[in-house]
């Protein structure tokens, strides 16, 4: 039986933080893919400022930055009369030396990490295998691979499913995911169409919001990326059809001719793991929680998870440090979760869909008097960044 310290399933950007971290901390790392490379995700492009202060420490920010767009000013829009709320990341420069929101696919992150990992003494980066099974005994978690046709065990002291949603890990454990789905599916959309030739006031990151049909436009290095709603009683094939991304695209550029170098559909959950501890087994990043993607949060929030859980990890194997931190992590970053990345993305989906005419004047008006007060607006970017969320988990003991 192969034995390491710490075994890490999933190489998406947080099982790799995680890994890599790990590693560099002076721990004896295993990373089990189930694919044969890092997934080609388009989802997650938005990197927070502390995530890239933490992405800094492991020597791959100014990869990324170089790689994506830097996005300092964001917009909330009201489509039907064109009005414009702007917040400026610049701002938080006395916070950060980060003060934008980066945009740059998640997979580029995975990837440098991943690729680093296969170099570093400490780790150990096993592609095409998949982890069937865990289990755990009072000294070890134990975890059953796939590799190569064969199965195999691979004992660890601390086993992370950093595993996604569907996550093995955690339906292994048995521990339940609660929360709910969105009705409706969501329609990503891209395209190397100059956009901002038809809607020239555009920054990288527009959130559109509509009674009808509400809208997000993204900024990456080489497309534009759009998110729309689309009826639960469609089906797929309907949604992503020509008829109806011609129809998307009309409301937007109106009837200009449009490439789609992607389109993809999904549901998004609101869910949150009942523990993100079980013993010497630990869930982080959508394996741990789920929420919809206004905002930029999920990925992000996840490599937070990683971060805080590898502090813990050093203390215990370098340290002396006890069980009870294993407890701080599970009440710190379950704690944060539901309380401030899970309320703060209902609430921008809500800006988004608002409903009657006088309730999206009213919030509305609650944007336009954030943005104009210096006060409401720094606490609102500090939100939207996720620095408060860190500091709320750190001031959780």
């Amino acid at each position: 039986m192969q034995r390491t310290e710490i075994l890490v399933v999933g190489a998406g950007p947080v099982g790799t933080v995680a890994a890599y971290r790990l590693a560099q901390m002076g721990m004896d790392v295993v990373l089990c893919e189930a694919a044969d490379s890092c997934a080609h995700d388009l989802r997650a492009s938005t990197i927070h400022a502390p995530t890239i202060e933490m992405l800094d420490e492991l020597g791959v920010a100014d990869e990324l930055i170089a790689r994506g767009l830097k996005a300092p000013v964001y917009h909330l829009r009201e489509r039907a009369t064109g009005a414009v709320i702007a917040f400026d990341m610049s701002e938080l420069a006395d916070r950060t030396r980060y003060p934008f929101r980066l945009q740059c696919e998640q997979y580029y992150l995975a990837m440098a990490l991943a690729e680093r990992l296969q170099n570093h003494p400490r780790a150990e980066v096993l592609f095409s295998t998949p982890v069937v099974a865990v289990r755990q005994n009072g000294s070890e978690a134990i975890a059953t691979v796939e590799h190569k046709g064969e199965k195999r065990e691979i004992a660890a002291k601390f086993i992370i499913g950093a595993d996604g949603a569907h996550s093995v890990v955690r339906k292994c454990l048995g521990v339940e995911f609660e929360g709910f789905t969105y009705e409706e599916k969501f329609v990503s959309l891209s395209t190397d169409f100059p956009i901002e030739e038809v809607i020239t006031d555009l920054a990288y990151v527009n959130y559109l919001s509509d009674p009808e049909e509400w809208l997000v436009l993204l900024r990456v290095p080489r497309l534009w990326r759009i998110l729309v709603p689309g009826s639960p009683e469609a089906s797929n094939e309907e949604l992503l059809g020509e008829e109806n991304v011609s129809k998307v695209f009309s409301r937007i550029v109106g009837d200009r001719e449009v490439n789609v170098a992607h389109r993809t559909i999904y549901r998004v959950h609101q869910r949150v793991a009942s523990t993100f501890v079980d013993g010497r087994i630990f869930l982080v990043g959508d394996a741990a929680h789920l929420n919809n993607p206004l905002g930029g949060f999920g990925m992000n929030s996840g490599i937070h998870d990683a971060w805080n859980l590898a502090d813990k990890l050093e203390k215990i194997l370098r340290r002396g440090g006890g069980p009870e931190l294993l407890d701080l992590f599970n009440r710190q970053r379950r704690a944060v979760t539901k309380s401030f990345i899970q309320a703060q993305t209902i609430e921008n989906k809500l800006f988004m869909e608002q409903g009657a005419a006088d309730y999206q004047k009213q919030r509305l008006a609650r944007f336009e008097a954030i943005a104009k007060d210096p006060e409401q607006r720094r606490a609102y970017l500090l939100r939207q960044s996720m620095f408060a969320s860190l500091e709320e988990a750190e001031a959780i003991q």
